[in-house]
């Protein structure tokens, strides 16, 4: 349990009172545990482990997580880090190394069926690019005007 004490002043004179400012949070009046956040980010998406395997991972360790506010955190956090990836975007480029995906996925619309066909398109920076990024960009098909609409590089 962290317990974060911040002190409250009061002045003799005028008796305004004083306090430390708040740090900051990733998600407004959330938890403060950025490592936490970062954890759940990184098993979910770099080791490809679902909310509800780490709801679990969290309940046998004595954490009782739902997978509700786990998903709650991810969504934050995307919104939260959407300006990072506006840069990256800016910084890769669409060139002959890029390559598209074949997703399924379930949609909520009764039109398109029970699964419904999307790309995943991945734009990467160049070879002299000191800064080595990749930006994958979700499209409802596989023409090449998303290519072409992808965002430009601009000059820095």
């Amino acid at each position: 349990m962290h317990r974060h004490v911040r002190g409250k002043w009061v002045c003799r004179r005028c008796e305004k009172l004083i306090q430390k400012p708040v740090p900051p949070h990733v998600i407004d009046k959330g938890i403060r545990l950025r490592g936490l956040l970062a954890q759940v980010l990184v098993a979910k998406y770099a080791e490809h482990q679902p909310l509800y395997r780490q709801a679990e991972i969290f309940e046998r360790a004595g954490v009782a997580i739902a997978r509700s506010t786990l998903a709650q955190w991810v969504g934050a956090c995307g919104v939260g880090l959407e300006p990072l990836a506006l840069v990256l975007k800016r910084r890769c480029w669409p060139d002959k190394s890029c390559t598209r995906m074949k997703l399924r996925y379930r949609c909520s619309n009764p039109e398109l069926g029970r699964t419904h066909r999307a790309y995943l398109w991945s734009y990467s920076t160049t070879q002299y690019d000191p800064m080595a990024a990749v930006v994958y960009d979700f499209a409802d098909s596989r023409s090449g005007h998303h290519a072409r609409s992808f965002p430009r590089r601009l000059v820095w």
